[in-house]
C-alpha cells in the first residue's frame, strides 16, 4: 500500500481559501435563484389572475346568452400571450362554452375543483401552472375561466443563471487562487520555515540555529520569537548538562579508581592478616592439638571456620566489585552448554545426590562469557543448594517467550521462599534463610542482577515455600536461539 504524502500547509490554506470563496458564492447564487424563482412565480400568477379576470368580465354575456362564438372570440385574445398553453370558458355546471390550446394533442382533460367560497385558485404541476377563476354576474357564479401556463420560461432562466453562476464561480476561484499566493507568502511561508527549522533541529541537534522572524509584527512573529527563545533556553540547558555530565564523569572515574584501590587493599591488606590467622591456627592445631581438650579444639576450629568464612566473604565482595567495574568483551555464548558444564561440576562435588537436570540444547546470546558464566553459576548453585534437603530433586534451565522477547530461567523444586520477601532477594547481604539451614553470604543474587543489567536485561523470581523457585532473566543483546 502506497501512503499518500500529507498536503503542505500552504496547499491547505489555498484550498481553504478557494473552498470558502466557492461555498460563499454558491450560497449567494442559491439564495438568488430561490428568490428569483419565488418572484417569477408570483409575477406569473399575478399576470394569469389579471388575464383570467379580463376574460371572465368579457365572457359574462356569452355565458348568459350561451354564445360559444363570442366566448371563443374572447379566448382568441390570449394567443398573444406565449406563456399560456391552454384556456377555457366553462358554465357553472362544467359545460364547455369555449376552449383554446396551442397544442391540439394537449386538450383540457382534467379541471381541478375550486373550493366552495373561493373566487380563484391555482395549482403548480409538473412543468405547468393551472389557474381557475369564477365568473360572477350580479353576485352569482355563472361559470369559470381555466388558464394553463407553461413553466418553460422558468427552466430556461435557471439554465441561463446556472451558466452565469458557473462562469462567475470559475473566475472567483481563479481570483481566490491568485490572492492565496500572496496570502501564502505572508502567512504560510513563515510557518513552513518554522516547521523546517524544527525538523533540522530534531535531526542535527544544532542548538545554535535560529529562525528569521517575519517582517510584520503579528502572531507569527510572536511564535517565531518564542521558538527562538526556546532554542536559546535549550542551548543553555544543553551546555549546563554537558558541563554536569563532564563533572559527573570525572567524579565517576575518580570513584572507580578509588574502588579499584579499595579492592586492591582488600585483596592484599585484609587477605594477608586473614591468611596469617588461618595459618597460625592450623599450626596450633597441628602442634598442640593432641594436648588440647575437646573445648579448646572446638574454639580453635571456630577460629579457623570464621577465618575461612571471612575470606570467602572478601572474595564475594571482590567479585561483585569486578562485575560492576570490569570491561565487557562481547561474543556468542551458548548458555545451554554452559549450564551442562556447571551441573557436571556440581554433580562431581556431591556424587551421592540424586538430581535430575534438564536444559535447553542451545541458547545462544551475545554477551561477556566470563560474566555470563558467573550469572549461570550463581543461579545453578543456588538451585543445587536449596534442593539439598530433598532426597530427589529436579533442576531445569530453559527458555520461554514474553512479549516477543526471549526469557531464560532456572527452575528448581527445592525449599523456595516467601513471595512477600521477593523484593529483598537481590539486595547484598539479604538472606531469606538462616545460615545454619543454608550457608552463604547473600552476595550471589546481587551479582546476578548486576550482570543482567550490564547486558541490558533484568532478573526476577517467583516461588512458594517448599514448592521450589524459578529465577528469570533477559539478555537484550541475544541472537535468535533454538530451544
Amino acid at each position: 500500500m502506497v501512503l499518500k504524502r500529507p498536503a503542505s500547509i500552504s496547499t491547505r490554506l489555498t484550498l481553504m481559501n478557494m473552498l470558502v470563496s466557492g461555498v460563499a458564492l454558491l450560497l449567494a447564487c442559491a439564495g438568488f435563484f430561490t428568490y428569483d424563482q419565488i418572484t417569477f412565480r408570483q409575477g406569473l400568477l399575478r399576470t394569469l389572475s389579471a388575464q383570467a379576470q379580463i376574460v371572465g368580465s368579457n365572457s359574462v354575456s356569452a355565458i348568459l346568452f350561451n354564445d360559444p362564438q363570442a366566448a371563443s372570440g374572447t379566448l382568441s385574445a390570449l394567443q398573444s400571450s406565449p406563456n399560456i398553453s391552454a384556456a377555457g370558458i366553462f358554465a357553472s355546471d362544467g359545460r364547455v362554452l369555449a376552449q383554446y390550446s396551442r397544442d391540439a394533442a394537449k386538450e383540457i382533460l382534467n379541471i381541478p375543483q375550486l373550493d366552495a367560497g373561493k373566487t380563484e385558485g391555482h395549482w403548480f404541476q409538473s412543468g405547468r401552472v393551472i389557474l381557475i377563476r369564477r365568473i360572477v354576474s350580479e353576485g352569482k357564479p355563472i361559470g369559470f375561466v381555466y388558464l394553463r401556463a407553461s413553466l418553460a420560461d422558468i427552466d430556461r432562466r435557471l439554465r441561463r443563471y446556472a451558466l452565469i453562476a458557473f462562469g462567475v464561480l470559475l473566475v472567483s476561484l481563479i481570483a481566490a487562487n491568485a490572492v492565496s499566493s500572496t496570502f501564502r507568502r505572508s502567512v504560510a511561508q513563515p510557518i513552513i520555515q518554522l516547521a523546517e527549522a524544527a525538523q533540522r533541529f530534531s535531526r542535527d541537534k544544532n542548538y545554535a540555529m535560529r529562525v528569521k522572524p517575519p517582517a510584520e509584527q503579528n502572531e507569527l512573529a510572536v511564535l517565531v520569537k518564542s521558538f527562538n527563545e526556546m532554542l536559546s533556553e535549550l542551548q543553555k540547558s544543553h551546555e549546563e548538562l554537558e558541563q554536569r555530565v563532564a563533572e559527573r564523569t570525572r567524579e565517576l572515574v575518580s570513584a572507580n579508581r578509588e574502588l579499584e584501590a579499595f579492592s586492591y587493599s582488600v585483596s592484599h591488606d585484609l587477605r594477608g592478616p586473614l591468611d596469617a590467622v588461618n595459618g597460625f591456627s592450623y599450626l596450633l592445631m597441628q602442634k598442640f592439638g593432641p594436648e588440647m581438650d575437646a573445648a579448646q579444639r572446638e574454639l580453635l576450629e571456630n577460629i579457623r571456620a570464621s577465618s575461612r568464612k571471612m575470606t570467602g566473604l572478601i572474595d564475594d565482595l571482590l567479585n561483585l566489585s569486578r562485575v560492576t567495574s570490569s570491561a565487557m568483551s562481547t561474543e556468542t555464548v551458548d548458555l545451554g552448554g554452559m549450564a551442562w558444564s556447571i551441573m557436571e561440576e556440581l554433580r562431581a562435588s556431591s556424587p551421592d545426590r540424586k538430581v535430575e537436570f534438564v536444559s535447553a540444547e542451545r541458547a545462544d546470546v551475545i554477551g561477556d562469557a566470563r560474566l555470563l558464566r558467573i550469572l549461570m553459576d550463581n543461579l545453578l548453585r543456588n538451585a543445587w543448594k536449596y534442593t539439598s534437603h530433598h532426597d530427589h530433586a529436579r533442576i531445569e534451565f530453559g527458555i520461554t517467550q514474553d512479549n516477543h522477547r526471549a526469557v531464560y530461567f532456572v527452575k528448581d523444586d527445592g525449599s523456595g521462599f516467601d513471595p512477600k520477601a521477593a523484593d529483598r532477594l537481590f539486595q547484598p547481604f539479604q538472606r531469606l534463610h538462616s545460615a545454619t539451614e543454608f550457608p552463604g553470604s547473600g552476595i550471589g543474587l546481587a551479582t546476578v542482577q548486576r550482570i543482567a543489567r550490564r547486558h541490558g536485561g533484568e532478573v526476577w523470581a517467583t516461588a512458594a515455600k517448599e514448592k521450589g523457585a524459578t529465577f528469570y532473566f533477559t539478555i537484550n543483546t541475544r541472537r535468535e536461539y533454538t530451544a
